[in-house]
């Protein structure tokens, strides 16, 4: 048996952000404290707090240089903490685990395996390591849990993973992972939750919209195929992101434009997306504000939603109808308008939404005759990251 007084601390490692959440190490998982430092590296660094359920965020300015003094301020602070002593265990999100398919806890030898594969995800991983070296320097003796973000997509058929190149690539491991797996393993839970175990393992299009954006075809609780492949930057275009592109770009910049290899990852992972075809922001709220008087921001916008619409539709076919499609990530939680764009037109693969219901944002927004059920879930990977955390806790005390 765990301790009631005991706690579980998530972390949750990015380009720009650490996120952070500690949660009571019992089955119902009550958040007792949650925040996240943002804008590493850029004017602004802030450290936002929030003790739930009912505490308001506190922002707190941070003078920091980049990650390595982030990590350190954030490590420091959460040390200072009176509930840092009854931390019990500390799981991470992990965005690569290649070919690891569960949980693992972190050991010397998980780790140069993930040096390894450094340069398949220059903008996670290396953030992700550092945060959990510093941890293990600190305190050696607390149990760390490595949560894989490509482990849901594992049961992907061979003919989703592979990608048409040289076998002797393939052979190296350079295949399709997919990612958003924490995500997409708590919003199937909580569909089961809301709507029956029936319908979590129906065929289910889960779409992840945020800053970084992934639609997932689920059927039989199952990840068969999903937009994201070999990196985080492939699939529906995000962000800052491009999605799929021609792979001739890539030889066509470095040729005519002269970009290294470091500037051109600099380019398809900070300079794309809405923020390269807007010219104004990555934030898809900007653009909403925008688009009537610049039609760059409305381009950026149509192009998102025709992309998300295409998706929908391959996916359909791959999963060979459609009973619920789910709604997730800060623009599919938070956008109506977005949401009604993308299902104009939908209406041939059963889709049909209630005007109503979507501006409310109400946990159903499709209308009672729609054929295929929509929903708006909102995500939490910290949750997830905290529910395999305890879950490993309590099989390794038994």
């Amino acid at each position: 048996m765990i301790p009631a007084n005991e706690h579980l601390l998530t972390l949750n490692g990015g380009s720009s952000s650490i996120k952070f959440a500690v949660y009571e190490s019992a089955e119902q998982l009550r958040q007792t404290l949650s925040g996240q430092i943002v804008r590493i590296g850029l004017p602004g660094t802030a450290l936002i707090v929030t003790h739930p359920p009912a505490g308001q965020p506190v922002t707190y300015p941070v003078s920091v240089t980049g990650h390595p003094s982030a990590i350190n301020f954030l490590l420091d602070w959460l040390e200072q903490q009176p509930v840092f002593q009854t931390i019990r265990a500390v799981g991470h999100r992990v965005v690569h685990g290649m070919e690891h398919t569960e949980p693992e806890p972190i050991t010397t030898q998980l780790l140069t395996e993930l040096r390894q594969i450094g340069n398949y995800d220059p903008d996670h991983l290396p953030a992700e390591i550092a945060l959990i070296d510093a941890l293990r320097q600190r305190h050696p003796d607390l149990p760390q849990l490595a949560c894989f973000d490509t482990a849901f997509h594992q049961t992907m058929p061979p003919v989703a993973r592979l990608l048409p190149i040289p076998r002797r690539l393939s052979q190296k491991g350079i295949r399709r992972y997919g990612f958003h797996g924490l995500s997409c393993a708590y919003l199937l839970d909580e569909l089961g939750r809301q709507a029956g175990h029936e319908a979590a393992h129906g065929r289910v299009l889960l779409a992840h919209l945020g800053s970084g954006a992934s639609l997932t075809a689920v059927r039989d609780g199952q990840s068969l195929d999903t937009s994201m492949g070999f990196t985080p930057t492939s699939g529906l275009l995000m962000g800052t992101r491009p999605g799929d592109i021609d792979p001739g770009l890539a030889w066509y910049l470095m040729q005519v434009e002269a970009l290294t290899p470091d500037q051109f990852n600099h380019l398809i992972n900070h300079e794309s997306g809405l923020l390269g075809v807007s010219e104004i922001s990555s934030d898809m709220h900007d653009l909403l504000e925008r688009e009537k008087e610049d039609h760059r921001a409305a381009e950026a916008i149509d192009l998102f939603c025709y992309q998300a619409r295409k998706w929908i539709g391959a996916f359909s076919a791959v999963l060979g109808g459609l009973d619920t499609l789910v709604f997730s990530g800060g623009i599919g939680e938070h956008a109506p308008e977005i949401r009604s764009r993308i299902c104009h037109n939908l209406s041939y693969v059963g889709i049909e939404l209630d005007d109503g219901r979507n501006t409310a944002n109400e946990p159903v927004i499709s209308t009672t005759d729609s054929r295929v059920i929509v929903r708006v879930i909102p995500t939490d990977e910290e949750q997830m990251i905290a529910k395999t955390v305890y879950r490993w806790l309590v099989s390794s005390t038994q």
